[in-house]
């Protein structure tokens, strides 16, 4: 799936950054063409599913919760 999103580019130092406004996401380069190409590939990575190195456990937990506490939670 391709998606599009609107970038930023500026000079920052001796460097250029690169910043997507839909999300948090943000890179650097030597040249604006590198700022963005790196950009494109920390929004791939941001989208990218996580992969557990191993299945995780799921395991049923018991709380005790005070009578007062549980009215608040329905």
């Amino acid at each position: 799936m391709k998606r599009q999103f609107l970038a930023s580019v500026y000079p920052d130092g001796d460097w250029f950054t690169a910043e997507a406004h839909e999300v948090a996401v943000a890179s650097q380069g030597r040249t604006e063409e590198e700022a963005l190409a790196n950009l494109k590939e920390a929004l791939e990575l941001y989208f990218e599913p996580p992969v557990p190195a191993e299945i995780p456990k799921q395991i049923l937990i018991e709380v005790d919760i005070a009578a007062d506490s549980a009215a608040s939670l329905s």
